[in-house]
């Protein structure tokens, strides 16, 4: 399957509203568009478990598979995540998450 897309919202002098925030999809997982200069906003919306969110790599590294870099969230907590250099995340950063319960809002600076 398709893993889900989250919205990237661009940040500008302006100002912008703030956008609704996409749920976690543990099935599908998650994928945002990534120029190198987007920030993911993860909030573990849970009060009783501590939830992972997991950043892949899409690329190898002597032919090897690099390991996801996994960061556990406590619950009610809220983290910016980012900027994703394109060499190391590729243009197509692929999130997982462990739970609906994250909940993910990108935004481009």
């Amino acid at each position: 399957m398709a893993r889900t897309n989250v919205p990237v919202t661009q940040i500008t002098r302006a100002g912008v509203a703030a956008p609704a925030e996409t749920n976690g999809d543990p099935v599908n997982q998650h994928v945002v568009q990534n120029n190198g200069r987007v920030v993911l906003l993860v909030r573990n919306s849970g009060t009783t478990v501590d939830r992972t969110i997991t950043f892949r790599f899409p690329g190898l590294v002597d032919g090897q598979s690099v390991t996801p870099r996994a960061v556990a969230l406590t619950q009610s907590t809220s983290r910016y995540f980012g900027p994703f250099p394109t060499d190391e995340y590729g243009s197509a950063l692929q999130v997982d998450v462990d739970n609906a319960e994250l909940k993910l809002t990108a935004f481009g600076i």
